[in-house]
């Protein structure tokens, strides 16, 4: 790249949010300008539900969960959110409010892209518009899954469909903050139950627990619990 037009530091961090890894220089560089980085503890909370929506952030560095929290605190995690990743994406796009809370896991740092130049951006890009049409189809279908986990299934059945999906390959690696408490909020659960149906299923010998990691033997059979064909 030539020295009078120089790549943006941040053009990296932008180019690895899958909405934007096809965008030309010129737009990368004007989301990369635009961006507003901040860094977070773990546990300090990011955005409040029903606040205005500042923009789309992105994680850079570290962990952050998105939270539906009762009026008596208790927490339905809705997803984990990684490097690399967007989110807030419902209120950028459909104009509305925060949807849900945010909150640290771990130190954290965020790129924040103002909600007007995200809308700048979909008049002139038509192919960003389709990808991000794409994207909250796929998030719609998440929570659907969500919603009939929490309604239909047994927490055996929650914890064997949530560790297929989270494992890579048949390794689950837990992170510092992936507590029994976090992801029995993910499951809508309690941390006693949790550990109940994590002890069932390696006792049966579908998974071997490990301090920081989880291992899944019998993936057949779990996929049998979690009712998800072979």
């Amino acid at each position: 790249m030539s020295a009078e037009n120089p790549k943006h530091p941040l053009a990296d961090l932008v180019t690895s949010v899958p909405y934007f890894a096809g965008l030309d220089p010129g737009a990368t560089k004007l989301i990369a300008s635009s961006l507003i980085q901040r860094t977070y503890d773990a546990d300090e909370l990011i955005f409040v539900e029903g606040e205005p929506c500042a923009g789309l952030y992105i994680v850079r560095t570290g962990w952050v969960k998105a939270v539906k929290i009762s009026p008596d605190g208790r927490e339905q995690v809705l997803h984990f959110i990684g490097p690399g990743e967007a989110f807030n994406t419902y209120g950028v796009f459909a104009s509305e409010a925060n949807p849900a809370s945010a909150i640290a896991l771990e130190t954290t740092t965020l790129g924040i892209i103002p909600r007007d130049t995200i809308l700048q951006l979909l008049e002139t890009h038509p192919a960003l518009a389709r990808v991000v049409i794409q994207d909250l189809a796929r998030r719609v279908q998440h929570l659907l899954n969500l919603v009939e986990d929490l309604s239909l299934r047994t927490v055996e059945s929650r914890l064997a469909r949530y560790l297929l999906q989270t494992a890579s390959g048949d390794v689950l690696k837990r992170q510092r903050w992936a507590t029994q408490a976090e992801i029995a909020a993910r499951l809508g659960t309690v941390p006693d139950v949790l550990n109940r149906a994590l002890r069932a299923l390696a006792d049966d010998g579908l998974i071997r627990l490990d301090r920081h990691q989880i291992t899944i033997l019998d993936r057949n059979e779990l996929q049998t619990r979690a009712g998800i064909e072979p």
